[in-house]
């Protein structure tokens, strides 16, 4: 059983959104480090971790599924109907099944958690997701011996979701973690923002968060979890393995074949404020470097 996360915030604390950020940048500039840390912010300077605005975080996403521009699926999504859903949970578990999304969450801890989102494209963002840990959910519906990885698949609906007219990628989307980065503390399933629903952009009505590798691994409205023992199907790394490896660990040290992965553009931070350096597993080495200790983190990328 993973450890738990400290996290010292409930979802009552995340509204309303102005209240939010007045407070937000009052404990950055109060708490310092260790509180900032407790709440999920990693070992950068707190001052730099405000989120971002709800607007940003809403209007610049990459979900292929509605286009493959940046507006496209702010845009588009609001044709993807959320309420009901279900995840069918299947492979090596106990208890599989299809289940109605409030059926498999009822009654586990929704937290807070505000965490660094790195894109692959070399630009990131900081959100405050409200979500639940995955472990818990593996947990609840029982891990079977002999698991070693875990795959979610995207809901496929071609009547709502205009981008899968498109053979931009072996649809439907699909990804993969092995089964300690699923059951790590710091891996959740999000169902919000802002103390809000997650909006249909976003991932609604719940998504992986995996925060310390490349952002295309947190898949979005995830409608099928299956526990495997062999590495599962991953959309990019199938599509083109040398640019996009399985783990895809944020790494400054490991270029994309086309770009650097050194330094990132913070959406929102303005025309002058320049690039940052990218941080080693997106500023959470110290939580989860030990998962890959021994291995060549430039084969495995």
């Amino acid at each position: 059983m993973a450890r738990r996360w400290t996290n010292d915030l409930s979802i009552a604390d995340a509204t309303p959104y102005a209240a939010y950020i007045n407070r937000r940048q009052i404990m950055a500039g109060a708490a310092g480090l260790i509180g900032a840390t407790a709440l999920g912010l990693g070992r950068a300077n707190a001052q730099e971790l405000v989120p971002n605005s709800w607007e940003e975080i809403t209007s610049y996403n990459n979900y292929y599924e509605f286009g493959t521009g940046k507006e496209d699926p702010a845009n588009n999504a609001g044709s993807l109907t959320t309420s009901p859903w279900t995840i069918e949970v299947d492979g090596l578990v106990d208890n599989p099944g299809t289940y109605d999304l409030a059926e498999l969450i009822d009654g586990l801890e929704v937290e807070e958690r505000i965490y660094r989102f790195r894109c692959v494209e070399a630009w990131s963002m900081v959100i405050p997701w409200n979500g639940i840990e995955l472990a818990d959910i593996l947990t609840r519906v029982g891990v079977q011996e002999g698991a070693n990885y875990v795959a979610f698949e995207t809901v496929m609906r071609p009547d709502e979701m205009p981008g899968l007219r498109y053979p931009v990628l072996d649809w439907p989307y699909r990804e993969g973690l092995r089964l300690d980065e699923a059951m790590h503390p710091l891996t959740i399933m999000a169902t919000g923002i802002y103390g809000r629903p997650i909006p249909n952009q976003n991932g609604a009505p719940i998504r992986l968060v995996v925060p310390w590798k490349y952002g295309f691994k947190s898949i979005k409205s995830i409608s099928r979890i299956t526990l495997t023992r062999d590495e599962p199907f991953a959309s990019w790394n199938r599509a083109n393995p040398r640019e996009y490896g399985f783990y895809s660990n944020v790494n400054p040290e490991v270029d994309h074949p086309r770009w650097s992965q050194a330094t990132e553009r913070r959406v929102g931070a303005g025309l002058f404020a320049g690039r940052q350096p990218t941080l080693m597993f997106n500023g959470y080495e110290t939580e989860v470097a030990s998962l890959y200790e021994g291995m060549d983190l430039a084969a495995y990328y």
